[in-house]
């Protein structure tokens, strides 16, 4: 596959087309120089547990008030304009946050333009999102969220979170997802009588180098919107806390003595044309176009569910700059639906082996696929026509949508590759390898070499997948000891997490069936 601008999503920042994000938006690149690393590692014993003692204190503090003022409220006292009593627990509660936030460093934040009341926008769209931090406008407005339904039965942090009123998403429930955009409609539509819900719409944390897809959720109301932008100027970044990077939420407290958010900004409320109201999709993308310009970064079509196919917890982790992020960008594009990618997965690997020949070209990929040519299928053949001369190795195709189908189950992938290209006696070649284990990762090259020869005890020039099970076995972390140790090194000077789910304020709770089917493609550069 190949791994250029050409195979890869642009970006654009308002009508200005950009090229593609300096890296994937879900990787915290941090370096520190020893100096700094000695200063975290001082901070941890001397600062780090005084800050903790005080946050948890403050939550402490607050838990009682903010279990007062919930006592007895049924929803129509909730809707009702705040009680005097109420008012004055409102300031403590924020009084309180507010000190909670500056033990943790925060001993500036800085606000600019108006909040819009609830009358004028019940909707508050956030962005970007890279970080815990980002509750800081949560206790500064006390804006209701979208939680997680389990959130509540936490001790002390429930009873706070219960007294924002949130919008309670269960996982039990199948039906949640709908019942909770029915919820955000409802209150939405309620003439202010509601406090603002504030959504977090990318759905994840970024690293703010660009806005991810928008999650349709806030914007299925069809109600006015005020978007709110979040700026951290700290020079070394230690607020960022992506799916991949150092803990940098805690990393934050431990290192600096003090921190700003520069900018909390409240830009003029979005109200939507008629168009928008009927097309959730087309209001987000035109909300995100206008808080990238205010804060200056390109847009890029990378999703949450992008998000989970790179960070993926297999054998193979995608590297940065991957274009199978691309790849599966344009398979929901062309209609492939999450639900029966697995049988379209069978579907195309059981005709791939009975074709006569690996190569095809564009009308015969159409064909095999049984999809008209199309703008997406275009850009999907490209991706795969490494040598632009109008065919492909339909071989690399069934690969990729391997990974993407099941992208934590590296051998089953690297299985069905082998049953893709073994000979007649059931072996691979290291050039096969080298095809397979590029496809499957998304990258133009890579070497094999080192990861063949020691699968390839025998010296035989050959190996079977029975061969590369075994070597996987006894070695189930291959692939930083052969390849990324060589190629892909580990770039970031702090050890890597991976979490299996997003932070609670950014729950996603979009319908299924809101994508975007008919939106086009950015035309892709060279």
């Amino acid at each position: 596959m190949k791994l250029s601008g050409r195979g890869r999503g642009c970006c654009v920042a308002g009508s200005r087309e950009r090229g593609p994000p300096p890296r994937s938006p879900f990787v915290h690149q941090l370096r520190l120089s020893p100096l700094e690393k000695a200063k975290i590692a001082f901070m941890t014993l001397t600062l780090f547990p005084i800050r903790l003692f005080f946050a948890a204190f403050m939550m402490l503090l607050a838990w009682p008030f903010a279990f007062i003022a919930s006592m007895g409220s049924d929803e129509q006292e909730l809707e009702k304009p705040l009680s005097w009593w109420r008012k004055i627990v409102d300031i403590l509660l924020k009084a309180i946050m507010r000190m909670m936030w500056l033990a943790g460093g925060f001993h500036w934040i800085n606000v600019k333009g108006r909040r819009a009341l609830p009358a004028e926008a019940a909707i508050l769209t956030v962005a970007p999102h890279s970080s815990y931090f980002d509750a800081i406008p949560v206790t500064m407005t006390f804006a209701s969220i979208v939680m997680k339904a389990e959130s509540k039965d936490i001790p002390v942090w429930g009873t706070l979170i219960k007294y924002i009123r949130p919008v309670f998403v269960s996982r039990s429930d199948q039906d949640s997802r709908r019942k909770t955009v029915e919820e955000i409609k409802r209150r939405a539509q309620s003439d202010g009588k509601w406090p603002q819900i504030m959504i977090f719409p990318e759905g994840t944390c970024t690293n703010r180098s660009c806005l991810i897809t928008f999650k349709p959720g806030a914007f299925i109301p069809g109600v006015p919107v005020q978007p709110v932008v979040l700026r951290y100027p700290n020079k070394l970044d230690t607020i960022t806390w992506t799916w991949q990077g150092p803990g940098a939420d805690c990393l934050n407290v431990k290192y600096s003595w003090y921190n700003s958010v520069l900018c909390m900004q409240f830009l003029p409320v979005y109200i939507p044309s008629e168009e928008e109201r009927k097309n959730p999709v087309l209001y987000a993308n035109n909300v995100r176009r206008v808080m990238a310009e205010a804060l200056g970064v390109p847009v890029t079509d990378y999703t949450f569910e992008d998000c989970q196919l790179a960070l993926a917890e297999g054998q193979l982790r995608l590297p940065s700059d991957t274009c199978l992020l691309e790849f599966a960008k344009l398979v929901r594009s062309l209609g492939l639906k999450p639900e029966t990618l697995e049988d379209d997965l069978d579907k195309y690997a059981a005709s791939a082996m009975k074709m006569k020949k690996e190569k095809v070209d564009l009308k015969e990929f159409s064909a095999y696929l049984e999809f008209p040519v199309s703008h997406t299928l275009e850009s999907m053949f490209a991706l795969f026509d490494e040598n632009e001369d109008g065919i492909i190795d339909i071989r690399e195709f069934v690969i990729a949508l391997s990974v993407v189908c099941k992208p934590s189950k590296t051998l089953e992938t690297i299985q069905l590759a082998f049953q893709l290209y073994q000979s007649e006696n059931g072996t691979i070649v290291e050039e096969d390898l080298a095809h397979i284990l590029k496809t499957a990762m998304g990258v133009s090259q890579i070497n094999v070499t080192h990861l063949f020869r020691a699968v390839d005890e025998e010296e035989e020039g050959e190996i079977t997948y029975d061969d590369f099970y075994r070597f996987a076995e006894l070695h189930p972390h291959f692939a930083e000891d052969y390849l990324y140790a060589d190629q892909l090194g580990d770039e970031s000077g702090m050890e890597t997490s991976s979490l299996s789910a997003p932070n609670g304020i950014c729950t996603d709770f979009s319908p299924d069936n809101t994508e975007d089917k008919n939106k086009p493609l950015q035309k892709k550069l060279n």
